[in-house]
């Protein structure tokens, strides 16, 4: 079994993806989650190939937010959209990397992914409210492997 496998129970799994529903109830906003074993690219770098490949860059706002993990290396990054890129704090990246980085340095890596899907549905509801004229779910909400 890989440690992709063993990362996040099935259970566990839908807690997340219950927390992107969650965050993206009140938002535009579209949030993926993918986890994959390891990269031999930089992390950042495989994080916006990845981001592509899942078309997260055809969203109508531009507001789409990555949570990449690269489980065997214990690296992860959280990318965003020009969009969302261009309305948030300077530092709002950092602080929801610290957020999962301290649950995670915990074991806690459910609650990571779903403390910073929070942080984010929370940032984009402030930026890109749901509107019930435009609003559509243009992306898939579960969570995508490598």
């Amino acid at each position: 079994m890989s440690k992709v496998e063993d990362f996040l129970s099935a259970k566990e799994e839908q807690e997340i993806i219950a927390a992107i529903r969650t965050a993206e109830r009140n938002t535009s906003g579209e949030i993926r989650v993918h986890i994959e074993d390891h990269t031999d690219a930089d992390t950042f770098d495989r994080a916006l190939e990845v981001f592509h490949l899942l078309k997260m860059d055809n969203t109508r706002l531009r507001n789409g937010v990555l949570i990449y993990v690269a489980v065997a290396d214990k690296s992860f990054v959280i990318c965003g959209d020009k969009g969302i890129n261009d309305v948030v704090p300077c530092d709002f990246w950092d602080s929801t990397r610290d957020v999962m980085r301290t649950q995670f340095q915990h074991g806690n890596f459910k609650q990571g992914l779903i403390d910073g899907v929070l942080k984010a549905g929370l940032e984009l509801q402030t930026h890109f409210p749901w509107d019930a004229n435009t609003h559509e779910d243009e992306l898939p909400n579960e969570i995508s492997r490598g």
